[in-house]
């Protein structure tokens, strides 16, 4: 069953799990242990320390094609149950979704007010986990259903934000070990934030939020800031390829060429401008674009190419913070992977991750998806001042703009 949208109310967004909701945890595990068949027991760890219970985030691993939900604190799995998911004519979409709403009591509006007890809604569209019948096979009309004692106690222990995967094939998070990953570093007076004429730029951000509503995070080094049990939703997706004839007619009619107008067509007033500018700057004259033609233009316009990929931030289902970084063989398939920050306490300067890939690994594996990332020690340092426990990065090169708005983490759809 689906859930029917509904106006979004402004609320406060908590991932970080509470004291309260840990002490249910565990009691949710030892409960829930006896409802885990055998062969998932056995992938449980013997004892799950206070520490992984304390720091360690919880993640939902949804797996299509087995029927099963598996519930993890970190890379530790707490317990698991089988699921129904939708059946044929209204699959469940697979992807990265984050818990948006929830309801003990939900009826839905599109199927003859349906009961949907114990609702956790993933998105506005009508996809949510909830209890419901399982005969043992897809059948609901893109939900995701629970039986009815573990959809209680899992509603108990999880908190709007928080990252439901769902996959066609099982899939499970591992420690991951890059580099490139973000670490803390000590909070300075400001945190670079996403300004309005960044947003006015993208057309995928337009319209998702308001610009007044961006302010620079200010927080102090010595006291912990309000929003550190707010973890970041972070995004890395490939920039649309440069129109390169595009850029040298702009470039060349700012420099006094005329080029005609930035149409991307190299005509004939355009291959004018080009013979006129090689003749000034002492090149053949063919008219031709060339490499090396290129780079002297760049050089005497004093202008820097655009890195080729965007990482977007959004605390709170706000943006809040956007910069250029780079990708190696950016033509080349990247696949999803989703990398989830550890527990760590306030001044810490390291904190470990661990990742998993959200449609498999045909595209490449989350270390080599990390491997092509560059990011510039600017926004590194930035990245690392406004890090919190349980953010995560996603790369993917799959679109998120279709289902990310007001009120939704960055949702990206794989199927």
């Amino acid at each position: 069953m689906q859930v029917h949208g509904s106006n979004i109310k402004s609320s406060t967004f908590l991932t970080g799990i509470s004291r309260s909701a840990r002490i249910s945890a565990a009691a949710f595990t030892v409960v829930a242990s006896l409802m885990v068949p055998a062969a998932a027991r056995d992938k449980q760890p013997v004892e799950v320390t206070a520490e992984v219970q304390d720091n360690a985030p919880l993640q939902m691993m949804v797996s299509i094609k087995e029927q099963r939900i598996n519930v993890y604190r970190g890379t530790e799995l707490v317990t698991s149950s089988p699921i129904s998911s939708g059946k044929t004519g209204h699959s469940t979409p697979t992807g990265v979704f984050s818990i948006l709403e929830k309801r003990r009591k939900h009826f839905s509006n599109l199927y003859d007010d349906a009961p949907m007890p114990f609702m956790q809604r993933l998105t506005w569209s009508g996809v949510a986990l909830h209890e419901g019948r399982l005969p043992g096979y897809p059948a609901s009309h893109g939900c995701i259903r629970l039986p009815r004692a573990f959809a209680k106690d899992l509603f108990g222990i999880t908190e709007r934000g928080l990252h439901v995967v769902v996959t066609s094939d099982e899939a499970a998070p591992q420690m991951i070990y890059s580099s490139v990953l973000p670490q803390p570093v000590a909070v300075g007076n400001t945190v670079a934030s996403l300004s309005s004429k960044m947003i006015e730029a993208d057309p995928a951000l337009r319209g998702s939020i308001e610009s007044a509503a961006i302010q620079p995070d200010m927080s102090s080094a010595n006291e912990i800031p309000e929003n550190f049990n707010q973890p970041l939703r972070m995004i890395v997706t490939p920039r649309a390829p440069e129109n390169q004839v595009k850029t040298l007619q702009r470039l060349l009619g700012q420099m006094g060429f005329d080029a005609g107008p930035a149409d991307g067509v190299a005509g004939r007033k355009t291959r004018a401008a080009i013979e006129t500018y090689q003749e000034g700057a002492d090149l053949p004259i063919t008219g031709r674009i060339t490499d090396g033609l290129v780079r002297s233009i760049y050089a005497d316009a004093g202008y820097e190419k655009p890195t080729n990929a965007v990482l977007r931030i959004r605390r709170n289902f706000k943006d809040v913070y956007e910069a250029g970084v780079t990708l190696k063989d950016p033509a080349a398939p990247i696949g999803t992977h989703v990398f989830t920050a550890l527990g760590f306490q306030h001044g810490a300067t390291r904190t470990e991750w661990m990742g998993v890939a959200a449609e498999g690994t045909e595209a490449g594996t989350p270390e080599e998806a990390l491997a092509r990332l560059e990011i510039s020690e600017r926004v590194r340092r930035e990245l690392g001042e406004m890090l919190t426990p349980g953010s995560s990065l996603i790369i993917t090169d799959r679109s998120f703009a279709r289902n990310t708005g007001l009120g939704t983490d960055f949702v990206v759809i794989t199927n």
